[in-house]
């Protein structure tokens, strides 16, 4: 008959030490060296409330008023590739425009300039669609469209049968003093001429009318 003794189980392995993102921020507050509570509990009871809630790298805060990228709806001085090209700083490289409208506007003019106004319900506004790609590029329009007009979301409806059909987008409304303008249109062939610019060869004039943007 055996006699001896089945040996001792294996003793668990030691918990793994935590990460230094979890590891307690240090304390101003002193350690109790009395206390018979380890230091290391004592470093976490000082964390600060919500500690272990926070992540370890923290998001990019997100500015609301920073302009907007994505699609531009231009309906008027804007629509011309080679002025869109100057306020862009693309020099090597013509906008791609794409015709589009938005439903609910109508154009009126501001003293020489048009002037998109919303609140017209079935109206139409003709136009052209440039991607914004930076907000350098955004921050260049808004200053060509001075504080007379607003960035404002709105709905794109494009109308050269390409895909996509709809898409969200931004677009310049007037935000001046309503009394400032009135009923009228504008032809962007005549003033381009008017500030002495020509159009490209090739560039169709259909969509002349339209707003500043």
């Amino acid at each position: 008959m055996d006699t001896h003794s089945p040996p001792p189980p294996t003793p668990p392995a030691p918990p793994l030490p935590l990460p230094p993102s979890l590891l307690p921020r240090p304390s101003s507050k002193p350690l109790n060296k009395t206390s018979r509570v380890s230091p290391f509990i004592q470093k976490l009871q000082s964390a600060p409330a919500g500690y272990w809630f926070e992540p370890s790298v923290h998001p990019k805060p997100i500015d609301p008023l920073a302009p907007r990228t994505g699609l531009y709806f231009f309906y008027g001085t804007l629509m011309d590739p080679s002025l869109l090209s100057e306020i862009l700083e693309l020099p090597h490289r013509t906008p791609k425009l794409r015709p589009a409208q938005l439903i609910g506007f109508k154009i009126k003019l501001w003293g020489q300039y048009p002037a998109l106004v919303g609140g017209f319900t079935g109206a139409v506004v003709d136009g052209m669609v440039y991607e914004v790609e930076s907000e350098a590029q955004a921050e260049r329009l808004a200053e060509y469209e001075t504080r007379a007009y607003e960035a404002t979301p709105c709905r794109i409806r494009f109308t050269d049968g390409e895909e996509p059909v709809e898409a969200s987008g931004t677009t310049f409304e007037y935000g001046g003093n309503p009394l400032d303008i009135s009923e009228g249109e504008f032809d962007l062939g005549i003033w381009l001429r008017r500030m002495g610019r020509e159009r490209r060869e090739g560039e169709s004039g259909k969509d002349d009318r339209g707003a500043n943007g």
